[in-house]
């Protein structure tokens, strides 16, 4: 199934799965550890730190809000594959930057980490047969199957990855 096999798009969420190239969900999966593996780590050691606006993240904690909230999204998907039947509550992204330590995280140790995620979420999607992918998936106010979740991870990283490299890469000068 590709991406354009995605019947509903939910709110807010289309922006990420639209993200996405029509391929398959686990070529998708693929590209984005591809594109993990092609992250320039010196060019985002020469950012270190670095900001391009008052009160945004460093690029260490955009790395780490990726790696949490797949974390969660993929918690939030078990429960709907497994038919599990409860609302999982929402989540303070914020709060979680805030009292995350990624900035007292090397590069390698941050991409390595989400590097390692990802692999296990390909994984758990790869286990997926078509009835469970069209298993709905609750959470907070939103809801949209365990096909377009796998979409919205990736495109999460797409989204973040599009903005360390419009807005960051030039504070590597």
């Amino acid at each position: 199934m590709k991406r354009s096999d995605i019947t509903e798009l939910p709110d807010y969420f289309d922006y990420y799965i639209n993200l996405n190239e029509d391929i398959e969900l686990t070529e998708a999966f693929d590209q984005s550890l591809r594109q993990i593996d092609d992250v320039d780590i010196e060019e985002l050691k020469r950012i270190g730190l670095k900001v391009y606006a008052k009160g945004k993240w460093t690029v260490n904690q955009i790395i780490q809000h990726l790696t949490d909230w797949e974390r969660i999204w993929c918690y939030r998907t078990m429960l709907g594959a497994r038919q599990e039947g409860s609302l999982p509550s929402g989540n303070d992204h914020i709060a979680m930057a805030d009292n995350s330590n990624a900035n007292d995280l090397t590069m390698e140790q941050l991409l390595a980490e989400l590097r390692a995620v990802r692999v296990a979420t390909k994984a758990m999607f790869d286990t997926y047969n078509h009835e469970t992918l069209s298993a709905n998936c609750r959470f907070k106010d939103t809801q949209m199957s365990v096909f377009a979740m796998g979409y919205n991870i990736i495109g999460h990283q797409l989204h973040h990855f599009n903005i360390i490299q419009e807005r960051y890469s030039p504070l590597a000068d």
